[in-house]
């Protein structure tokens, strides 16, 4: 298991487009992907679960990754929310 945790710095949060964003690039994974905010947790390949947390600007997500392919979902989800968050 793979987790890491970002602060997102986007003045709207995690909103349609890069949460829609951030599903497709989970679902090039063949590991389960989960993100965290708070004591909620959501399947990181649906979109409307991830809307459904409401992130806005300073809140903090843990991102899991479990599976074949964690260290490098992990990897590059970090890095997508860095570059897009």
């Amino acid at each position: 298991m793979q987790q890491f945790s970002y602060g997102i710095t986007d003045k709207e949060g995690l909103h349609a487009r890069p949460a829609g964003m951030l599903v497709k690039a989970a679902s090039a994974f063949q590991s389960n992907i989960m993100v965290r905010k708070d004591e909620k947790e959501v399947d990181a390949k649906r979109l409307f679960a991830v809307m459904g947390l409401a992130v806005k600007c300073g809140d903090k997500i843990t991102v899991t990754c479990e599976g074949p392919d964690e260290l490098k979902a992990a990897k590059e989800l970090e890095n997508f929310l860095q570059n897009n968050l």
